[in-house]
C-alpha cells in the first residue's frame, strides 16, 4: 500500500503528520486490497481534509471532511474512510 500525504497552503508539523499515520493503521486489515491511499489537507479558513482510496480491483473512493480544527478534521475523515472500506470489503467477499 502506497501512502501520500500532503499538505497545500501551510506545512504539516511532525506531530500533526505521525498523529494521522497513527490513524492510517486503523485500516491496517484492508492493506492487501489497497494500493493508493493518498491524502491531501488543506488549509483556508478551515481545514479540508482529503482521501482518496484506489483498489486493487479497480475501484476509487474520494472522502472529503472539513473542520476548523485540524486533528478533528483528521478523525472525522478516517471514520469516513473505514465505513467506506469496511462497506467495500464486505461487497467483495459476497462477490466470491
Amino acid at each position: 500500500m502506497n501512502t501520500e500525504i500532503k499538505a497545500v497552503h501551510f506545512t504539516l508539523d511532525d506531530v500533526s503528520k505521525s498523529y494521522l499515520e497513527k490513524k492510517i493503521s486503523r485500516i491496517h486489515n484492508a492493506e492487501n486490497m489497497i494500493v493508493d491511499l493518498l491524502f491531501t489537507i488543506t488549509h483556508g479558513k478551515d481545514f479540508t481534509a482529503e482521501a482518496t482510496v484506489n483498489f486493487r480491483w479497480g475501484l476509487s473512493i474520494h472522502v472529503k471532511e472539513n473542520d476548523f480544527d485540524l486533528h478533528t478534521a483528521i478523525d472525522q475523515l478516517v471514520d469516513t474512510l473505514e465505513a467506506k472500506i469496511t462497506k467495500e470489503k464486505e461487497k467483495e467477499k459476497e462477490k466470491r
